[in-house]
């Protein structure tokens, strides 16, 4: 679904994406995505595009099944606070328990980014990005940072964001959706699987 041109667009950007490898519908995790994707658009405001939905491995490996993920570009009026609080109100509402970090999820939606904002600021974000990946693994930021601090470091996300926001630039980075994704190993991004 195209995007509206930028001028056209009141509020700001807010890209999301979504993945699923459990379930509690009988239908599996593509209904999952489906359902959260239609709550997104009646909670948080007019969803400018979707991607398609990706099968990809689980991360890190042996952490679980397959993942269903996907990507929205949403237009909202609402703060990066007050999106994060609707989206983990979402997951809870489909039965998300936080048990382990990086586990089985029956859903997990995160704010990838709102527009240009880096949240808190540009020093704690350089923080969370630059962190080796046994201690991402272990420990979780208290506040939200925004852009996600690993958007450029995983196909899974850069896949179907480059749907719905490929020009989409990082502000820190300078990157596109399209370049970060273009930047990635090839064998990572054959591991991505288009399924509807």
């Amino acid at each position: 679904m195209p995007q509206a041109p930028l001028h056209q667009r009141i509020g700001q950007l807010a890209l999301i994406a979504l993945g699923s490898n459990e379930t509690m519908l009988e239908t599996g995790p593509e209904a999952t995505i489906s359902s959260a994707i239609d709550e997104i658009g009646r909670k948080l405001g007019k969803i400018d595009a979707t991607s398609w939905l990706y099968r990809t491995p689980c991360f890190p490996a042996g952490s679980g099944p397959d993942f269903v993920n996907a990507a929205v570009a949403v237009t909202t009026e609402m703060s990066a606070r007050q999106v994060l609080t609707l989206l983990h109100q979402i997951e809870a509402d489909f039965g998300r328990v936080r048990r382990k970090r990086w586990g089985q999820r029956v859903l997990d939606l995160d704010l990838l980014a709102l527009g240009d904002q880096v949240l808190p600021d540009h020093a704690k974000y350089q923080q969370w990005r630059d962190l080796d990946l046994a201690t991402q693994m272990e420990q979780a930021p208290d506040e939200l940072i925004l852009p996600h601090p690993r958007i450029q470091d995983r196909s899974f996300v850069l896949r179907p964001l480059a749907d719905v926001a490929p020009e989409w630039r990082h502000p820190v980075l300078g990157q596109s959706v399209v370049q970060m994704l273009a930047a990635r190993p090839a064998e990572e991004q054959d591991e991505i699987v288009q399924i509807g």
